[in-house]
C-alpha cells in the first residue's frame, strides 16, 4: 500500500507489478504519480512533460515567424530595385 502526496489516499499497488519510474494515477484526486521507491513503494507527483512541450512549441513559432519577416523584407528589396 502507498500513499498519495497530493491527498494522501492510500492507492493499492502490486509490488510485483511495478518498477521505479513507473507512473500511475491517484484514483482519489486524479494527480499523475510516479514510482520513486520499491521497498516500500514511494510515489512522487510525476513530472508534467506536456508544458516543457508547449513551451518548446511556442519558441518554434516565433522563430518562424521571425524568418518568415525577414523573407518578405528580402522580396521587398528586390522589387525596390
Amino acid at each position: 500500500m502507498a500513499t498519495c502526496p497530493e491527498c494522501d489516499a492510500d492507492i493499492e499497488v502490486d509490488d510485483f507489478d511495478v518498477d521505479k519510474g513507473d507512473q500511475l494515477s491517484c484514483p482519489e484526486c486524479g494527480t499523475n504519480l510516479e514510482v520513486t521507491g520499491l521497498s516500500p513503494i514511494e510515489l512522487d507527483i510525476a513530472p508534467d512533460d506536456d508544458d516543457d512541450d508547449d513551451d518548446e512549441e511556442v519558441e518554434d513559432d516565433g522563430l518562424e515567424d521571425a524568418d518568415d519577416d525577414a523573407t518578405e523584407d528580402e522580396e521587398d528589396e528586390d522589387l525596390d530595385e
